[in-house]
């Protein structure tokens, strides 16, 4: 694969010669029908984007990079290219943790209902985004099921007129080097451009590293009364996956944390998505608005963490259209649309030998077929968003949506939780259950209610209320254990109340965010190893949004988060006791990021960036904790030639020891060891 991202480096340097720089000032993505989440959310209801410029000096090797600075957000890294994802929650984990929050590119779903990843932002071109939005808290009622604790929007670089063509090549230790390409044209049939990157990396640690290619086609035109804009997204991905290192601070370990317990871990993913986003400007301002899209996806991963370590394989293919109406009017302003989807997903797991382990173990984990089923599942929703400007200081806001789900499951082998050749297993049966074919529906409604006002021009508050839902996911329903034959799920549901107010005086901004939520019905394994919806939290918090530029050389910024996250509930669930009233597990009570960026003259900048993640539990009963970690970055950029500049990151400055995440399972402390100091060198020319 280097040989391949060097012929493409390659053939991009040699038509660099007598190229010219064009304007540095990287301009902000304009919002061009619903490609951006900012018309409805950037008045009332909290709001972050990172721009363009942001994502590009951020330079992220990792999404985690990038999302550290929006408060509310941390995304947990993994191995390589893993992650977990907490949005105004706790780092939710599990078969349907991912279906808790709605990950999106120009404002469509990545995934279709029911069938989530846990890892779905490496399926995201976020290194190469014109911007990402966020918002946080429940999103439902505009977005639909899955934006239940918020929304992650990754919206493309559009094919804007007058572009530079640029190429980026990066290198890092471990063997680490990023192509990138970013070129456009002007054709007869509207303006194109195309987007790449191609990583190749060694990983740090024993018998890992990744290979992944992203890429985006982007074609703006317009036909008759129309505008359209039209996106194609591929992503690729090899990995070698490092498992958790065992033991009490093992983090800390000179020799161990560069270990691989599970030298055999791999993962291999693509996906490949099309969309298109149709406008038609109407009479006063108003617009339709259509999102035709398909989208496929394929995946197999060795779930090294589980005695036997079956292999999983899964893919989907899916379409949808999503169609709004929008009438900004001078006293009420309105959106209606509705949003149809079809997917055909599968999924299948198989082990090849024997488990190892204890009698039980090898008894009920057996090699052979342990899941192969299909579901076939539609979605159709209808939802509305008013805004009413009750006073040129005043708008109310009230937006709806009602959506239903359905599955149709077929299982492709044997019923029950027997062997795959029928045969039963000691110990009263097999782990792995396969329910017969059936077909469910899941029917909710969401809504959002709201108020800002507007006392002065540079001072903006508001009130909200909403509620947020997500159906349960297809594995929750039909990847069932211990002899369960039949799940009766309810779709989880969040109910939220959000106060909040954002100023700006002179050269600062100051935005602070308060709420409430509480949730209900969420999916657990209990004690007998079944799922059910029993759970429920609670949780309470302050998001903190700073930034103070006294002058054109210095600026600060802070993204911070102080948030408790508490079980609502007492149950025993597996090995574990939960109590009402304590921690969730792996929920820091406070994380966030600072910026200083200092930028003496025209051709050089830096920055300094300060990452905090607090203590936090590990383990439901509370009993054990990671300690938390401050760690620093360095960011310099150097544009040494009118067309060339060079940059350096310095990350992990103070070379600390950390774990990016910290567990407690099967009495065990594990992790995943953060990396050590460590410097990446990129030189970008356009050309």
């Amino acid at each position: 694969m280097a040989g391949r991202i060097l012929g493409i480096a390659g053939l991009a340097l040699a038509v660099m010669a007598g190229a010219a720089w064009a304007d540095a000032v990287v301009e902000e993505v304009r919002v061009v029908g619903q490609r951006s989440l900012a018309p409805e959310f950037e008045s009332v209801g909290n709001f972050s984007r990172l721009d363009e410029a942001t994502v590009r000096r951020t330079a992220a090797v990792h999404a985690h990079e990038a999302m550290v600075r929006v408060p509310g957000v941390w995304i947990s890294r993994g191995s390589e290219q893993e992650h977990l994802t907490a949005v105004r929650s706790a780092v939710l984990s599990g078969p349907g943790a991912c279906g808790a929050f709605l990950l999106q590119e120009n404002g469509v779903p990545i995934r279709p209902a029911g069938f989530c990843n846990v890892n779905n932002l490496f399926e995201l071109n976020v290194e190469q985004a014109a911007a990402v939005e966020v918002i946080r808290g429940p999103a439902s009622a505009l977005y639909g099921g899955n934006a239940l604790h918020g929304v992650i929007n990754v919206v493309a670089p559009a094919a804007e007129p007058d572009l530079p063509q640029r190429v980026i090549l990066e290198a890092g230790p471990w063997n680490y080097f990023r192509g990138v390409l970013d070129v456009s044209a002007e054709t007869r049939a509207g303006r194109v451009r195309a987007l790449l990157q191609a990583t190749d990396s060694g990983g740090w640690r024993d018998d890992t590293g990744h290979d992944q290619q992203k890429l985006n086609l982007a074609w703006d035109t317009t036909f008759g009364d129309w505008q359209a804009s039209t996106l194609v997204s591929a992503t690729r991905l090899d990995q070698d996956t490092g498992g958790f290192v065992l033991g009490e601070d093992a983090y800390k370990d000179p020799v161990l944390r560069k270990t691989n317990p599970n030298p055999e871990a791999y993962r291999k993913a693509w996906a490949l998505r099309a969309s298109s986003e149709l406008l038609r400007p109407l009479n006063d301002g108003a617009a339709l608005v259509l999102t035709p899209y398909v989208r496929a996806s394929e995946m197999e991963f060795l779930q090294h963490f589980l005695p036997g370590q079956p292999l999983e394989e899964n893919g989907q293919w899916s379409a949808g259209v999503i169609g709004r109406w929008r009438n900004p009017g001078e006293v009420l302003s309105w959106t209606v649309g509705a949003h149809l989807e079809y997917a055909d997903t599968w999924l299948e797991q198989t082990q090849d030998g024997p488990t190892v382990g204890t009698p039980f173990l090898e008894a009920t984990r057996p090699a052979g077929v342990h899941y192969d089923y299909d579901v076939a599942s539609v979605l159709a929703a209808g939802f509305y968003d008013l805004v009413w400007h009750v006073h040129p200081q005043v708008d109310l806001v009230h937006s709806l949506r009602l959506e239903t789900v359905r599955y149709d499951y077929t299982n492709q082998t044997l019923t029950g939780n027997t062997r795959d050749d029928g045969t039963a297993c000691g110990f009263g049966g097999c782990l792995y259950s396969r329910p017969a074919d059936r077909k469910d529906r899941f029917t909710d409604l969401a809504a959002r209610m709201g108020a800002e006002y507007r006392p002065r021009e540079n001072l903006r508050l508001w009130l909200t209320g909403g509620i947020g839902f997500r159906a349960p996911q297809t594995t929750e329903l039909y990847r069932l254990q211990s002899g369960q034959q039949v799940t009766d799920l309810n779709s989880e549901s969040l109910r939220s109340l959000e106060l909040g107010f954002v100023t700006r005086r002179a050269d600062i901004l100051l935005g602070v965010t308060g709420f409430v939520e509480r949730k209900e019905d969420e999916v657990l394994r209990d004690a007998n190893g079944f799922n059910i919806s029993a759970g429920k939290t609670r949780a309470e918090g302050l998001e903190f949004d700073v930034s103070w530029a006294p002058g054109e050389v210095h600026s600060l910024s802070l993204a911070a988060t102080w948030a408790r996250h508490r079980y609502d509930f007492s149950r025993q669930i597996g090995g574990e006791t939960i109590t009402a009233g304590d921690d969730v597990d792996t929920a820091p009570r406070w994380h966030g990021s600072a910026q200083w960026a200092w930028t003496p003259r025209e051709d050089f900048s830096s920055e300094l960036e300060a990452v905090y993640l607090g203590r936090y539990y590990v383990n439901a009963e509370n009993t054990e904790t990671y300690p938390g970690h401050l760690l620093f970055n360095l960011r310099a950029a150097w544009q040494f030639r009118p067309n060339a500049r060079l940059s350096l990151r310095l990350l992990n400055l103070a070379d600390k020891k950390h774990a990016d995440r910290a567990d407690f399972a099967f009495g065990n402390f594990r992790y995943f060891p953060g990396q050590p100091r460590r410097a990446h060198v990129t030189l970008e020319v356009e050309i």
